[in-house]
């Protein structure tokens, strides 16, 4: 799905002669939130299965009172109140019951939804993403295997498990590898026919507000396959409008600028984009990285090995945690660096039960017992908890520091620097931070997210403007489902499709 001139002149093309009319939705993100989104916003309806009885009674009586109204025409505040789980948002929760309804208990109880394609109900969007559909999951590492339950990777009305069994392939510990996941989302791309939504190899510079009268010698047709622009019916005296702009990388490496106009943009570009940096001396040098794909390049490159100076991990993160996995299965030495106690119950592995995750609870126990380089239990790996990283030298020899403030220095053939990542908004005025819940500090997934509205998901400060997945604060994939059934529940109602 690489663009081509046609895709190309399709959102650059000039005025027609039935006037300025912007495309009523655009999508930034192609992961899973933007397949989920996408999929609602095709005309795919959900409804309550007749005959099924939801475990959870009260929810189950609200659901009979309104059997033959789509879930996305009910009051989703109605529907999630007084639901519980694992996740803060009250539309997450709501979706996920209905998907899985008794899976926090070991249950295995079958959706009580049923999905209608009601091709009047769709609304015209474009998806705009680096990669292929599926986001990041195509820039992980294609063994590592996910964090979530195998089943719970998967999208609406086509479990992941299914998909599993027609591959004939297997979950690992009732988990799944990020190359199957990756597979999976572009797999559910085309067969549930969302393909000609998806323009990949495309990049987003800019998002902003201008006025519609200012752009209206300046935009673009948009059209779908069967579909009737007379079928939607956007606000079309709109005095603003958003201005998307960016370019699509051509196979030969170009760059191929392009602006789309639209009502409604939706933000779903997740938190990959940019590695937390540690904004310590030497840290732009060479051998120091922020992604665990430059270990991994070295490895395969033979660059370092069973005999180099140890590699130096920082964080401990289960990111930090798989690139230690790696390196102890390839007999490569690691220096250990975090700034945690390992008992402080803030720590991942003090959350994840053993039996789920074994080889996290092993890098656990790594982190525990191992002070001694190249000794005891574990072979060279060496751990040292409450320390942190003062410097690195370009003779690769890093600076160490620890709670009393005595200082190691460790020679050292790379350092991965793996303590999270931020979302790169820097396609939004101010890099997204007005939008935020504090205002005076950078968007971040887990401290500070775009603040929305729980029912809708539209930004609090800018109207039309919707943000899902982490950048809202939904962090797992079955969870950021919740948040597309807002956005497209909120859409619909104001493109007049919701029923009276």
């Amino acid at each position: 799905m690489l663009p081509d001139g046609k895709m190309y002149a399709l959102l650059t093309r000039p005025q027609n002669k039935s006037g300025f009319k912007p495309l009523p939705v655009v999508i930034i993100g192609n992961g899973p939130s933007g397949i989920c989104l996408s999929y609602l916003l095709s005309g795919y309806i959900p409804y309550f299965k007749r005959d099924s009885l939801h475990p959870h009674p009260i929810l189950q009586k609200k659901l009979e009172e309104a059997r033959d109204i789509s879930i996305l025409d009910q009051d989703l505040e109605y529907l999630s109140e007084g639901l519980e789980g694992r996740s803060h948002s009250p539309v997450a929760l709501l979706f996920d019951t209905l998907q899985r309804p008794d899976t926090d208990f070991g249950g295995t109880a079958e959706s009580v939804l049923t999905w209608w394609h009601e091709t009047d109900r769709a609304i015209p969007h474009v998806v705009l993403g680096r990669n292929a559909p599926g986001g990041a999951w195509h820039s992980i590492e294609g063994s590592m295997v996910t964090l979530s339950r195998g089943e719970w990777m998967g999208l609406p009305d086509l479990p992941f498990k299914d998909w599993l069994k027609q591959k004939k392939r297997g979950l690992r510990n009732n988990r799944a590898t990020a190359e199957d996941i990756a597979q999976y989302y572009q797999h559910y791309v085309v067969k549930k026919g969302l393909q000609k939504n998806f323009r990949c190899s495309t990049v987003v510079t800019s998002v902003r507000k201008v006025s519609a009268d200012s752009v209206s010698n300046h935009t673009q047709e948009y059209w779908q396959e069967n579909s009737d622009d007379s079928a939607w019916n956007f606000n079309e005296k709109s005095t603003e409008v958003f201005q998307v702009d960016g370019f699509f990388k051509t196979m030969k490496g170009d760059k191929e600028p392009f602006s789309v106009y639209a009502e409604n943009v939706v933000l779903a570009t997740g938190t990959y984009d940019s590695p937390t940096w540690l904004g310590v001396k030497g840290e732009n040098l060479s051998y120091v990285h922020h992604q665990l794909s430059a270990l991994e390049e070295a490895v395969k490159n033979n660059s370092i090995g069973i005999m180099s100076d140890p590699v130096l991990i920082v964080g401990a993160g289960l990111t930090a945690a798989d690139a230690i996995l790696f390196a102890h299965h390839c007999n490569i030495p690691v220096i250990h660096v975090f700034r945690r106690k390992v008992s402080d119950p803030g720590l991942i592995f003090n959350q994840l039960p053993k039996m789920m995750y074994p080889e996290y609870h092993k890098v656990h126990q790594m982190m525990k017992e191992q002070s001694a380089a190249c000794a005891g239990p574990y072979e060279c790996y060496v751990s040292l908890p409450e320390h942190h990283v003062l410097s690195f030298g370009k003779d690769k020899k890093c600076i160490f520091q620890d709670k009393n403030g005595h200082q190691k220095v460790y020679k050292i053939s790379m350092a991965l620097v793996l303590t999270g990542s931020n979302p790169n908004l820097s396609f939004l005025p101010n890099n997204g931070i007005d939008l935020a819940m504090n205002s005076s500090q950078p968007v971040n997934p887990k401290r500070n997210p775009i603040d929305v509205d729980p029912f809708t998901y539209e930004s609090t400060q800018e109207k039309g403007l919707y943000a899902l997945g982490p950048l809202a604060g939904d962090n797992f994939v079955r969870f950021v489902q919740g948040g597309a059934l807002a956005v497209a529940s909120s859409l619909l109602r104001k493109a007049n499709k919701n029923p009276p």
